[in-house]
């Protein structure tokens, strides 16, 4: 893969032998998220888990005491006085069987997270093909299928993202952008962190969490000292 010259000039600034401090790789991906926009942070953890057994598979939802930055557009599927509640909520979209053919035929697909009142999941199911391989939907797990819409908007607004296994058995999330300030990286990442510790599945053994890794979109990745994060 051909690396730009910023890619190129940050790189020599991490050193890949060296695990660092959560502190000091903020800092370093902090400064090196130098393109125009505002670059995401992000986490990537390698686990030792292996997600074809059910008993390993980690899924769920935290609230960022920060928030990501980014606005999220939500699409909640429920009837009726849940549908209100949804509107009244702040939910970009609103719908039920109507939506099927827009999502299914004409592809539209201009929301971030979906939420569904349970008896809606019918509904739902059947956009599954598509809905599913973009991680987009709903799961009682990650507080996107509820009859609470309103707290489950509220809680998304506010900086709610999931997180789940991918088929290599690593998470990715992102934490903040470059934007934030280092004290706010932190409290993200170390919120994020005490979820997924406590999120452990009992069944394993071994190592949990093999490596930590902080990067943002365009910088090069920075590894963290595992052993400190109370694994």
């Amino acid at each position: 893969m051909k690396r730009g010259k910023r890619y190129i000039e940050a790189a020599k600034t991490v050193d890949r032998g060296t695990l660092y401090d959560v502190a000091d790789a903020i800092s370093l991906v902090k400064k090196n998220a130098s393109a125009k926009f505002d670059e995401t942070i992000e986490a990537h953890l390698r686990t030792g888990c292996d997600g074809r057994h059910a008993d390993q598979q980690i899924r769920g939802a935290v609230v960022l005491p920060h928030g990501t930055g980014k606005s999220v557009r939500i699409l909640v599927f429920a009837k009726g006085p849940k549908a209100d509640e949804a509107q009244a909520a702040g939910a970009d979209f609103v719908g039920a069987e109507e939506l099927i053919p827009k999502i299914q035929n004409e592809g539209w697909l201009d929301f971030d997270v979906v939420v569904a009142t349970p008896d809606m999941m019918g509904v739902v199911g059947r956009l599954g093909r598509v809905l599913g391989p973009k991680g987009l939907m709903p799961n009682p797990k990650a507080g996107t299928v509820t009859m609470d819409v309103a707290k489950a908007i509220a809680e998304i607004k506010a900086g709610k993202i999931e997180y789940r296994l991918d088929k290599t058995n690593i998470i990715h999330v992102p934490v903040g952008k470059a934007s934030f300030t280092e004290e706010q990286l932190a409290d993200n990442f170390q919120t994020f962190i005490d979820t997924i510790i406590k999120a452990r599945p009992s069944t394993l053994k071994g190592t949990f969490l093999k490596s930590v890794t902080l990067t943002s979109t365009m910088g090069p990745g920075v590894k963290l000292n595992v052993a400190k994060l109370g694994n």
